[in-house]
């Protein structure tokens, strides 16, 4: 992938989005990192009355956005996404290793990975306990 130029001689170096290709990976990303979450009954339950095509739509925003992507992420707060739910560390962790894995399935590196799931991490006291 090419550096894009910003005029004054020196390259931007391309966003972890670009990296892994855009927005028809994360939606492959997305896709899969869902059949892993599905399969597992650490958290499925979660999402058994989810419209999982919305789901997977709000997600493949939320990791474009995350990633470095173009576009501004506008759902819910991580808060309000999951009120009530009660999650708890082992849930978080179990969600974080099934995005980590859909990735390095999908060919992003181990340095991508690690960058998102940093990412992703700054999140969890968001979303926990409530």
């Amino acid at each position: 992938m090419t550096n894009v130029s910003e005029g004054n001689g020196e390259q931007k170096a391309p966003s972890l989005y670009e990296q892994v290709g855009g927005e028809s990976a994360v939606r492959e990303i997305v896709d899969d990192f869902y059949n892993r979450v599905l399969a597992d009954d650490t958290v499925n339950q979660f999402f058994a009355h989810t419209d999982m095509e919305k789901q997977r739509s709000h997600q493949t925003a939320f990791i474009s956005f995350a990633l470095g992507g173009p576009k501004e992420y506008t759902g819910r707060s991580m808060e309000k996404a999951h009120a009530g739910l009660n999650l708890q560390p082992e849930h978080f962790d179990a969600i974080a290793k099934h995005l980590g894995e859909a990735m390095a399935n999908h060919g992003v590196s181990s340095d991508g990975i690690n960058q998102a799931l940093g990412k992703v991490a700054t999140l969890k006291s968001a979303v926990l306990y409530k």
